[in-house]
């Protein structure tokens, strides 16, 4: 039975796990591990990304990249994959800047 979760912007405390098997502060949960694993190896597939998303996770993609995007967020994410992280977090801002630079009219 799900317990009633807590309204923080924390991905561990998004996913519904039970409070037994919460990781210990510091850690990401498993589902936030397995969104990093993949993004990690999704260049790698045969595959379209968003089929294999929906295969591997039962889930759409636009709740695959929200999960994504929390956990990008957490310092323990950076902890367990630094480089990733990185990465991400500069591409995720660069579509940012381009999107804001488009609402104004400037080009980038």
């Amino acid at each position: 039975m799900l317990e009633p979760q807590p309204s923080v912007a924390s991905l561990a405390i998004v996913t519904t796990t039970p409070s037994r098997e919460r990781p210990s502060p510091g850690q990401l949960d498993e589902q936030a591990r397995q969104v990093m694993d993949f993004e990690r190896e999704s260049w790698k597939l045969g595959l379209p990304k968003e089929r294999a998303i929906r295969e591997r996770f039962r889930f759409s993609t636009a709740r695959y990249y929200q999960l994504l995007n929390r956990a990008l967020d957490l310092p323990e994410a950076v902890a367990y994959d630094p480089m990733l992280v990185r990465r991400l977090r500069r591409v995720r801002e660069a579509r940012r800047r381009k999107r804001a630079a488009g609402r104004l009219g400037v080009r980038l």
